[in-house]
C-alpha cells in the first residue's frame, strides 16, 4: 500500500498476501508467526491496504494492556495515515462516539468485558485478536464477548495457538468463523477423543480443515 511509511521483508509481504486472499472470500485468519517476526506490522500494513482498497468502517484491535503503547507507536510509525483512536482509561464515555470516524480502534480484553454494549452497537470492518490464547478457555466470559461482536473479517494474531489442548484451537476457530469445527461438544467426541486414542484419519482431517486459514513461520 502507498501509504506504508516502511518496507515488509519478503514473508511478510507474503502474510499480506495471504491475509488479503481470505478477505476476498470472506473467511478468518490466524496469524500464527514467532514473536519477533512482525505481526503487528503486517496487520498495520494489511488495514492500509483495506482502506486503499475502498474497504470503510472502523477496525478493532483488542489487546493485552501490556501491549498497548506498542501498538500505538507501530501505528503511528507504520502507517500514519490512519485515524487511530485509543479506548483506555477511566474517561471512556465520549470516546465510542469517535469509533465511526476512525481507521484503527485499539482496546484492551480487561476494557472489552466492560465496554461490550457500547461495541456491540458498531459494525467493525476486521476485529482483531492480538495475542489471541487469550481466549483459549471458550467459556470465558471474555471469548464469549468476543464471539459477539459484529465485523466483516476476523483475524487472530497469536504465536502460540495452542499451548496445552485441541479445544484452544477450537475457541480460535469458533471466533474466526463461527461453526466452522461444529459445536464445541462434538469436536471434543468427534476429534479430540479419537486423537488422543491414536486416530490418525481424525488428525489428518482436523490438521487439513484449519491449515488453510493458519499462516505460522518460525525463527
Amino acid at each position: 500500500p502507498q501509504g506504508l511509511a516502511g518496507t515488509l521483508r519478503p514473508y511478510q509481504a507474503r502474510g499480506l498476501s495471504w491475509l488479503a486472499f481470505l478477505r476476498r472470500w470472506g473467511l478468518g485468519a490466524c496469524l500464527a508467526d514467532d514473536m519477533g517476526l512482525g505481526k503487528t506490522i503486517q496487520t498495520l500494513t494489511f488495514l492500509q491496504y483495506m482502506k486503499e482498497k475502498g474497504h470503510k468502517g472502523p477496525n478493532l484491535i483488542i489487546v493485552p494492556t501490556s501491549v498497548l503503547p506498542n501498538w500505538e507507536r507501530e501505528a503511528a510509525k507504520f502507517v500514519p495515515d490512519l485515524r487511530r483512536l485509543v479506548i483506555y482509561g477511566a474517561r471512556r464515555e465520549g470516546m465510542f462516539k469517535q469509533i465511526k470516524d476512525a481507521d484503527l480502534v485499539v482496546t484492551t480484553y480487561a476494557l472489552l468485558r466492560r465496554d461490550l454494549d457500547e461495541l456491540l452497537k458498531q459494525e467493525f470492518n476486521s476485529i482483531i485478536l492480538d495475542e489471541a490464547q487469550n481466549i483459549k478457555n471458550p467459556n470465558t466470559i471474555t471469548a464469549r464477548s468476543v464471539r459477539r461482536l459484529s465485523a466483516k473479517q476476523r483475524i487472530c494474531l497469536s504465536g502460540t495457538p495452542i499451548e496445552n489442548n485441541l479445544l484452544e484451537l477450537w475457541s480460535l476457530f469458533e471466533f474466526l468463523m463461527p461453526g466452522f469445527l461444529g459445536a464445541q461438544q462434538s469436536f471434543l467426541r468427534g476429534i479430540v477423543r479419537p486423537i488422543k486414542d491414536g486416530d490418525q484419519d481424525s488428525l489428518n482431517y482436523l490438521r487439513n480443515r484449519v491449515k488453510p486459514f493458519i499462516l505460522r513461520r518460525t525463527k
